[in-house]
């Protein structure tokens, strides 16, 4: 137990699994029996998720949300890969810098321009999550390039590398580990603009637009299930991909502090 209140411990894993187990019980029992009056008791919420999943579709509802997150996701790791490794080229960093800047545009005056680029409201949906989450992306991964030191560079020189080759070798696939983890970090980004996108263009539904429908009719029960839905398949997603990274990437973790 002492572990658990020193710096820089890493206590057993069953003593950890105990200790978040209790704090989990512990904030149920509190607002089981301790509700907040703004704030829809605990039972009020659970037979909102009971109502939302059986009369509602809300699993439907997160299917759909959650296949055009990943398939934004995918379009936009590919973009931002493409951008971010051809900074090595001088001639290309301009193009990197001013992506990573748009990241302070806001998606509501860019959603109408979309619109008249392309010919459904799922590619507008797409498109307007791809283009956000690309110059996020960008930003994680130049940054992951740019920690490339001087040294990792030279040591693949003295190796007879030439310069392509040890970009290759040093910036690609060393840097895979770091690039997974920087597009783990950033999916959140997505789920965040999930509901303006599916709001704003409703024919395919999803749990953005349900939390829209529940908000509008102030069922703060029936907002708070689908949020604490949101939250647990945004855990799971990226508990997965820790996963990933940890099958793939054994060697990324050896590095850091025991």
């Amino acid at each position: 137990m002492k572990t658990l209140f020193l710096p820089n411990a890493r206590p057993p894993r069953t003593t950890f699994a105990l200790m978040v187990a209790g704090q989990a019980g512990l904030l149920l029992l509190l607002w089981l029996f301790y509700p907040l009056q703004l704030f829809p008791s605990l039972g009020d919420v659970l037979r909102a998720l009971a109502d939302l999943t059986t009369t509602q579709g809300l699993v439907p509802e997160l299917w759909a949300s959650m296949t055009t997150a990943l398939q934004a996701l995918g379009m936009a790791t590919v973009l931002a890969l493409l951008i971010s490794y051809l900074t090595a080229l001088p001639f290309f960093r301009p193009l990197a810098y001013a992506a990573s800047k748009m990241r302070y545009l806001t998606l509501t005056g860019l959603t109408f321009f979309v619109a008249l680029l392309v010919s459904s409201g799922h590619e507008v949906k797409l498109s307007v999550l791809t283009f956000a989450t690309t110059v996020y992306l960008v930003t994680g991964m130049t940054a992951v390039m740019l920690g490339t030191t001087q040294q990792e560079l030279d040591h693949a020189r003295t190796l007879g590398l030439g310069e392509w080759r040890s970009f290759w070798e040093v910036v690609v696939l060393g840097k895979l580990a770091d690039m997974l983890e920087v597009v783990r970090q950033n999916f959140a980004i997505i789920w965040t603009m999930i509901t303006l996108v599916e709001t704003l263009y409703q024919s395919e539904g999803g749990i953005g637009l349900l939390l829209y429908k529940q908000n509008r009719y102030l069922h703060l029960d029936g907002v708070v299930a689908i949020q604490l839905v949101i939250l647990a398949a945004g855990a799971a997603q990226d508990y997965v991909f820790g996963l990933l990274r940890r099958v793939f990437f054994p060697y990324a973790s050896l590095a850091a502090a025991r």
